[in-house]
């Protein structure tokens, strides 16, 4: 059944996070169609939280594993949504 799955990591200390969490994400890569990522930044600082956006492809059982090693690391948290795309094209004919 064909689906999509948006991830949210909510990383609560980028500079002592962010090699996991890329690691994880770069394992992942051939899984992740579209990647957003958003913290505070200007001339003096650079926010040491930030928001990353996934749109995931592929076979679940992936993203279940990223998840789960994500998961793992101490300062992300996850959310996640799920589209069942064979549902969204029944409804549309």
């Amino acid at each position: 059944m064909p689906e999509i799955r948006i991830i949210g990591l909510h990383i609560f200390d980028r500079i002592r996070e962010a090699g996991k969490t890329q690691e994880i994400l770069t394992k992942y890569g051939n899984n992740i169609r579209t990647r957003y990522g958003f913290h505070e930044l200007s001339d003096d600082i650079c926010s040491r939280e930030g928001i990353i956006i996934l749109e995931m492809i592929g076979n679940p059982d992936e993203w279940n594993r990223m998840e789960k090693e994500i998961n793992e690391i101490y300062g992300v948290k996850v959310k996640k949504m799920d589209f069942d795309l064979q549902n969204l094209n029944n409804k549309l004919q």
